[in-house]
């Protein structure tokens, strides 16, 4: 009896490809609302995002990383990004974890974002 849900008699279903599919694109919305407020472009296409896992039970798992690991809102920003996933119907709860392995750097910015800042 190692499974959590049979022991309180609930089970979880699989999440369809579908609600998964809806579920990933609300996620990428939400993060694209979160700022480096040094730079002005999205975590998202900044690049800071490194993983997202989500459960069958819609627990979210994030690791993300900073432009630097000197970034002063280096304790606010994994809240931030919590709090803008939370917003998403559904989801029972969002865990961020700050990662520097590997380092980032501007490859990992989209195009979008290195247009944004003029980086072509």
């Amino acid at each position: 009896m190692d499974d959590a849900a049979s022991i309180d008699g609930k089970t979880t279903q699989p999440l369809s490809q579908a609600e998964l599919d809806a579920l990933t694109d609300q996620l990428v919305d939400k993060l694209k609302t979160v700022y480096d407020p040094e730079i002005p472009v999205d975590i998202y296409e900044l690049g800071l995002v490194y993983k997202v896992d989500v459960s069958d039970d819609k627990d979210v798992a994030i690791d993300m990383t900073l432009t630097a690991p000197g970034c002063p809102v280096a304790g606010e920003m994994p809240g931030w990004v919590e709090q803008a996933v939370l917003e998403i119907p559904g989801v029972r709860s969002c865990k961020v974890d700050l990662v520097f392995d590997p380092p980032w750097d501007p490859s990992r910015m989209s195009d979008e974002a290195k247009l944004q800042l003029n980086m072509f």
